[in-house]
């Protein structure tokens, strides 16, 4: 599921390096023609970060990958733990100098949050986390409001916060 109406453009690459060997894409992209394509991984990454999944787009035989499927809008305690255990399998991958790449639908929310948590794993600050995913990626990532607000308060605040709204219905 992703929120609609956002009218944000398809990325301008499959996927961009954040910091060396941690990689952050998408499943579609506008090629250089401006046409809509695929993004199709084959063996470029060791491991493979899935929240969005679209058969066709690899990866390939050999390279692991676990998909975590998770909306691109309010995420309940469990979808937030998740996000955390990918950021850590990601974190622990890039110091054992692997080519992690994480991915999303489009590549600028979901995989976005989960890109900044790994980043915080691996010491940079929420802040400069953010920064430097809009500069490499695109100026359009995390444009999810609440995911930007998930991160600032704190994965594990998020999570506690989204549990307590539970308790409420």
């Amino acid at each position: 599921m992703r929120i609609q109406g956002r009218e944000t453009p398809d990325a301008d690459a499959p996927w961009d390096e954040i910091v060396p060997g941690l990689w952050m894409g998408g499943h579609v992209y506008r090629d250089a023609a401006g046409v809509r394509a695929r993004a199709v991984v084959a063996a470029e990454f060791d491991l493979v970060l899935s929240l969005y999944r679209r058969d066709g787009h690899g990866p390939d035989v050999g390279v692991v990958q676990h998909c975590v499927e998770v909306p691109d809008g309010p995420l309940v305690p469990e979808q937030i733990e998740a996000v955390c255990g990918l950021a850590d399998t990601a974190a622990e991958a890039v110091r054992d100098g692997r080519r992690v790449l994480v991915r999303c639908h489009s590549g600028y929310n979901r995989s976005g949050l989960v890109i900044v948590q790994t980043l915080v794993n691996l010491g940079y600050s929420t802040e400069d986390a953010i920064f430097l995913v809009r500069y490499r990626r695109s100026k359009w990532a995390l444009n999810n409001p609440l995911f930007v607000d998930y991160l600032t308060s704190g994965l594990d605040v998020a999570r506690l916060l989204t549990g307590l709204g539970a308790l409420d219905g």
